[in-house]
């Protein structure tokens, strides 16, 4: 990284408003994505399809990027609509039998990473719950669930509520090991922290833009390994699925041999190019100097709100960009209350209070939240 990490804070005018502390919910997108949007609507306004060929570059460009911030091929990347979307395609796509297994912890995933599979009763799937006593899926926790049926191991990168990060490298050792597919809802952690799915054996990776990636909602990228590309069918087909997409003149149904045999339809450019310009700061920052910022922050929090009294989690060897915390004298509603109306954009899940500093937040700001902490008297 060249430039210092304050100077992309005029890229993000919300925090002129809001002391932004909220990117695992909605994160505030940037003007150089939006300039994108705009520049693709005006040259559809001022001249139709024109520029389509254009359109369809810029769009395998961005299909470049997606996979570069993985460590992945632009092949084994796939536009979708959102990382449910995906997930869904694995889903429904793979050859299930009558008592195959699925090993997911239900009842702590997000619901994108808990429905697809469940969805798959009908199928004769059955649904393996992993064990997460401390907040988090440990590969110790999924191998006591494995058995010679579980195909696969559904599990997040960051857990939505808690924080808790997952060591990818070490289950996907584990799943090559029990010969099992590994699929991850990575919405947490793209954009966040440093992300390869080859070094951690990943199969399956879906994640959309609106979170870390600072780009906008109803869109996001699938990744497919590109070994068990064959295994997998594509849910819906459409012209473009097949290898002679922009031939209108004939019919010839061959599916595309890449990840792009997911993208049934038209493009959407205006997600396309906003997701494409949010990935382009991340990738110019660099994800290794993010992941550092992000780090550093969190720790600052964790460190002032520990000084208040505050039960804080998860621990430092345990998270990623997440920290959630209970007040030690007040309820968490009125809390969060109190920091709404001071323009604190936060979450709450599941009884805590959620902060999810971004690259662009200053050590000043994480001191400015624990201020808002420590000046609140409850009554």
């Amino acid at each position: 990284m060249s430039a210092p990490f304050e100077s992309y804070r005029a890229e993000f005018p919300v925090l002129g408003e809001q002391l932004y502390l909220n990117h695992a919910g909605v994160a505030p997108t940037s003007l150089r994505a939006a300039s994108a949007v705009k520049g693709w609507m005006d040259d559809l306004v001022h001249h139709g399809i024109l520029h389509e060929r254009g359109w369809e570059a810029h769009s395998e460009h961005v299909r470049g990027l997606a996979a570069s911030i993985i460590g992945a091929e632009p092949g084994e990347v796939a536009f979708v609509r959102n990382t449910s979307h995906g997930l869904g395609l694995v889903a429904e796509g793979l050859d299930w039998k009558p008592g195959d297994e699925v090993a997911v912890a239900t009842s702590l995933e997000y619901p994108s990473n808990v429905y697809p599979w469940l969805h798959l009763k009908e199928r004769g799937v059955e649904v393996r719950e992993i064990a997460t006593p401390n907040g988090g899926v440990t590969p110790e926790a999924v191998a006591a669930v494995l058995t010679p049926r579980t195909r696969l191991v559904a599990v997040s990168s960051v857990q939505f509520a808690t924080g808790h990060r997952t060591n990818l490298e070490a289950l996907g050792a584990l799943c090559e090991r029990a010969g099992v597919l590994l699929c991850v809802d990575g919405i947490q952690s793209v954009g966040c922290i440093p992300v390869d799915v080859k070094k951690s054996r990943i199969h399956f990776l879906s994640a959309d833009s609106h979170k870390w990636m600072l780009g906008i909602s109803g869109i996001g990228f699938l990744y497919v390994a590109k070994d068990v590309l064959p295994r997998v069918r594509p849910a819906l087909v459409g012209w473009r699925s097949t290898t002679d997409a922009w031939n209108f003149n004939r019919s010839h149904f061959e599916l595309r041999p890449d990840a792009a045999k997911f993208e049934e339809g038209s493009a959407a450019y205006p997600g396309i190019y906003a997701m494409g310009a949010a990935l382009e700061l991340l990738l110019e920052v660099g994800t290794d100097a993010i992941g550092a910022r992000i780090g550093g922050l969190v720790a600052r929090l964790d460190a002032g709100l520990r000084d208040l009294g505050c039960e804080v989690g998860p621990a430092p060897e345990d998270r990623a960009g997440i920290l959630t915390f209970l007040p030690p004298d007040a309820s968490v509603r009125v809390l969060s209350a109190h920091l709404s109306e001071r323009k604190v954009a936060h979450s709450v899940r599941r009884g805590r209070i959620r902060l999810s500093p971004h690259f662009y937040n200053t050590p000043e700001e994480m001191d400015r939240l624990v201020a808002l902490v420590r000046a609140y008297r409850p009554g």
